[in-house]
């Protein structure tokens, strides 16, 4: 039998490694050497993220990508920035996180039947990778999915995340009719295909749409306590 752990040291040494894309090289690690004046003593990651949690998890988690001054800066999706705190909170609220923030990738943070992930994993200018950026990025999520069968549940945030889900099942073979993205959507197997996983849909908690109130606390915590219901 194949040593999972073995393969989950690889793919993630795979990612952290990786210098595929110039631009998100040069601008990950522009970031992680000038720093914001707020965390001008801390030590930034400055590399490619890999995924973070409970590798036998149902509930896989996936977002856009890191961003600079937080996952870029930490070292850990979704981790010390205002984004994760409305990711963790809603996760910690249905179940699957050990506390409600994640500050530091060393804060005693524990995920529990949840994995975190991202379509792209280098910090991206302005937040927007582009299509080739995301394209090239794409096998490491679908070596993921693959070391993961017993994911039942699947939430994407974002359009973005959404898009790279749909393709990166595409590319593994699964054949389902064309999905449209909106908040709080649900896709069970029989919409999609009978070897897939529920897919829930869902704003990204960007400062964006956390801002202005088109993504609220109570709507991101009701996806996962959809997500938790599927599970049950």
């Amino acid at each position: 039998m194949e040593d999972l752990t073995a393969s989950w040291q690889s793919l993630n040494q795979d990612i952290i490694t990786c210098r595929a894309c110039p631009r998100l090289v040069s601008w990950r690690e522009q970031v992680a050497r000038e720093k914001r004046r707020a965390y001008r003593d801390f030590d930034y990651w400055g590399r490619p993220v890999p995924g973070f949690g409970d590798h036998r998890a149902r509930l896989l988690v996936i977002g856009l990508a890191p961003g600079a001054h937080g996952a870029n800066r930490t070292g850990r999706v979704f981790t010390g920035d205002g984004s994760g705190d409305f990711l963790y909170e809603a996760l910690y609220e249905a179940g699957f996180a050990s506390q409600p923030t994640s500050r530091h990738r060393d804060d005693g943070m524990v995920l529990t039947d949840a994995f975190i992930t991202a379509v792209g994993r280098c910090a991206p200018p302005a937040n927007r990778p582009t299509a080739d950026e995301l394209n090239t990025c794409r096998p490491y999520l679908a070596r993921e999915f693959q070391l993961m069968p017993q994911i039942e549940v699947i939430v994407t945030l974002g359009q973005l995340a959404f898009d790279g889900c749909r393709r990166m099942l595409g590319e593994l073979g699964y054949k389902f009719p064309r999905l449209k993205f909106g908040h709080a959507l649900h896709y069970p197997p029989t919409m999609t295909h009978p070897a897939l996983p529920h897919l829930l849909t869902c704003y990204h908690p960007s400062r964006q749409n956390t801002n202005t109130g088109r993504l609220t606390q109570a709507m991101l915590n009701d996806v996962f306590k959809q997500a938790r219901a599927l599970l049950s």
